[in-house]
């Protein structure tokens, strides 16, 4: 399994990846621009947050590493690396319906709430990884 060492990174496909569910301590990564905008990522073995011109976009408790993350006008996808089964939060659009994917299989429609949050469990613990894509 991999880690993001840096913390966030941009990649070349215009993806980004981030997160380090090895660390024992909190550490984070401010300021870091991709596409005109600012992103800010926390991350260590229990939580991992990324934001966006602060506004909330990822958390995942535990801890993950989340590779080639894509947010488009149509939802998001990503690869997520952890060392355990994840509890995972995404900042969407509020009171929308989504389709949601992992692996590769739906795992039903899900609802948005006010806040716009979406909420869905991934388990790592048998491989390590898992694909998520969530869409409109």
């Amino acid at each position: 399994m991999a880690v993001v060492e840096e913390l966030l990174r941009a990649e070349n496909d215009g993806s980004i990846s981030f997160g380090n569910y090895e660390l024992s301590e909190k550490k984070k990564v401010e300021n870091f621009e991709h596409n005109g905008d600012l992103l800010k990522v926390k991350t260590f073995k229990d939580i991992t947050k990324l934001e966006c011109n602060e506004n909330f976009v990822y958390e995942s408790v535990p801890g993950t590493t989340v590779l080639g993350f894509k947010d488009t006008d149509k939802g998001v996808e990503f690869s997520v690396e952890g060392a355990s089964d994840a509890q995972i939060t995404l900042g969407l659009l509020e009171n929308t319906e989504y389709s949601v994917f992992v692996n590769g299989s739906s795992i039903g429609k899900m609802s948005t709430n006010l806040g716009g949050k979406l909420n869905l469990s991934v388990e790592l613990s048998a491989n390590g990884k898992a694909t998520v894509r969530v869409e409109k």
